[in-house]
């Protein structure tokens, strides 16, 4: 089992920036991606980015892509979420999750899941 744990949530009016972090421990040797999925209220959780760890492999949601750049640190088991030019329908429970694929997408095809991180973007 992979251990994950989000930081970097917080409280942004329309505009600025945030950095999402998720480090992972544990069985680590079995993840071989890594995913973004948020959560509104009321909605059903989505897909935001991915990245794999051996080539660095990124994909992200129409609704992020060129504001949101997701990488990562393999030397700290740790992986990142740049979110600028942030809005308010951003506002959501963000989550990182592990997956056993080169690259995934979607919420099934990953098996640990971190607590959340929320955030809230002001207008």
């Amino acid at each position: 089992q992979v251990q994950l744990v989000e930081s970097g949530g917080g409280l942004v009016q329309a505009g600025d920036s945030l950095r999402l972090s998720c480090a992972a421990s544990g069985r680590t040797f079995s993840s071989r991606s890594m995913g973004w999925f948020r959560q509104a209220p009321g909605n059903e959780r989505e897909f935001v980015a991915a990245i794999s760890w051996s080539f660095g492999t990124t994909g992200y949601a129409n609704s992020v892509q060129g504001r949101f750049t997701v990488s990562r640190d393999n030397a700290k088991n740790t992986v990142y979420l740049q979110m600028n030019s942030l809005k308010p329908e951003d506002t959501a429970v963000y989550y990182c999750a592990s997956s056993q694929l080169a690259y995934a997408r979607v919420p099934e095809n990953f098996s640990s899941w971190g607590q959340g991180t929320q955030v809230t973007v002001s207008s």
